[in-house]
């Protein structure tokens, strides 16, 4: 295990010869440093090494929401209806219960209980305090109050989706609590934390999991994602949505990646065994 410290990374891997050595990219951000994992993909490409995940320029991608809302939209992967506001002021949008997010975000930044809004006048309040306190554009969304899913997905020519994982909101009666937002992800003391249960496998017809499955493996290619990925879906009117792509997915043995591989027969050992291999593939050979 290496530790890494703002931008000292290239010193970091000196030691080690590419020729030699596999990288397991297990970097989700770098402290202090404005989109520091994709930054350590590209020093781990420029230095010749084969490493697990996502390649620098998919990462950079999913940071982006509305451009992959775009690009899944364009190729008919279904998603909520959406808008992008750069500026405060005068809004057009009619479709409520709505959810406003940062636009340039990960991990849930910017999102809680309140992103949930129910009229124009709290819409047109959330917008603005997004653009202030983010400085970003503020992505709206048609909030899909429905089932969940955590879908994990891995592998590249063949890519396989993994036991699905739903987020049950059932122990919520208002609205604005049934979403899993920065504090049930980060914060153990909250009640969302708490309450918000993980299922896994999901309970899904035949029908529904087809539709999930042709979903999120669409998702995951156009994005880009490599080795294994996240797509985070909600399911309305028996309609799924895709709501968004992770291709450098929480690892953790607590996480969605690793209990549906879990779930799948494989341990955390042989999940993580799993993704080395694919990435010694692309190992250069002497």
């Amino acid at each position: 295990m290496l530790e890494i410290r703002g931008n000292h990374l290239v010193d970091t891997l000196a030691p080690f010869d590419p020729a030699e050595a596999v990288v397991f990219n297990w970097c989700e951000f770098l402290p202090g440093v404005e989109g520091g994992e994709a930054e350590v993909a590209d020093v781990l490409e420029q230095l010749g090494f084969a490493y697990t995940g996502a390649p620098p320029e998919t990462i950079r991608l999913s940071y982006d929401k509305p451009r992959v809302r775009a690009l899944l939209e364009d190729n008919g992967v279904p998603v909520p209806c959406w808008a992008q506001y750069d500026a405060p002021g005068q809004v057009s949008w009619d479709i409520f219960p709505a959810i406003v997010k940062p636009a340039w975000e990960h991990c849930s930044i910017g999102v809680d209980r309140w992103s949930v809004v129910l009229n124009g006048d709290e819409l047109v309040q959330r917008i603005a305090h997004v653009i202030e306190t983010y400085g970003q554009p503020a992505l709206v969304e048609d909030f899909i109050d429905g089932r969940e899913f955590h879908v994990p997905l891995w592998g590249n020519d063949a890519v396989e989706m993994l036991p699905p994982v739903e987020m049950d909101f059932s122990a919520f009666g208002d609205v604005r609590d049934r979403l899993c937002s920065y504090e049930s992800k980060f914060s153990p003391d909250s009640t969302s934390y708490r309450r918000i249960r993980s299922r896994i496998p999901a309970r899904l017809t035949a029908a529904e999991r087809d539709e999930l499955e042709e979903a999120c493996r669409l998702a995951y290619r156009l994005v880009g994602c490599r080795d294994y990925g996240r797509i985070d879906v909600r399911q309305r009117d028996g309609r799924m949505y895709v709501l968004d792509v992770n291709p450098n997915a929480d690892l953790s043995a607590d996480a969605s990646v690793a209990l549906a591989a879990n779930k799948a027969g494989f341990c955390y050992g042989a999940m993580g065994s799993r993704l080395l291999e694919w990435a010694q593939n692309r190992a250069p050979h002497q």
